[in-house]
């Protein structure tokens, strides 16, 4: 028979360039999914993360300032207790902070 393979179960022909389009697909497949992917990945966390931290920032600073405006209505002297007491408040949070950043390391 034409076309056939020696070892083929019932005696089919078998599909060559099927089978090689397969192997081709399937090794480019594994490439792709070693070295790409994880590339992707990586690129993706970068950007969301400059993302948060922007927007992070932007929030704290709106905060901020809206803290000082409610405060200086709330706090009749003026604007420069209200910047104390938010300086204060900044103050302690950045004490707080800094005592806790050796709180993990059983060394230090």
């Amino acid at each position: 028979m034409v076309g056939t393979a020696p070892g083929a179960p019932g005696g089919q022909p078998q599909d060559w360039a099927a089978q090689a389009t397969d192997t081709v697909v399937r090794v480019v497949d594994q490439v792709r999914d070693r070295t790409t992917r994880p590339t992707v990945t990586a690129a993706r966390g970068v950007v969301y993360g400059l993302l948060a931290l922007i927007l992070g920032v932007t929030a704290v600073v709106l905060l901020s300032v809206g803290v000082v405006r409610v405060l200086d209505i709330v706090l009749p002297r003026g604007v420069w207790l209200a910047y104390l007491v938010l300086g204060a408040g900044f103050c302690t949070i950045g004490a707080v902070l800094w005592h806790r950043r050796h709180a993990h390391d059983p060394t230090a």
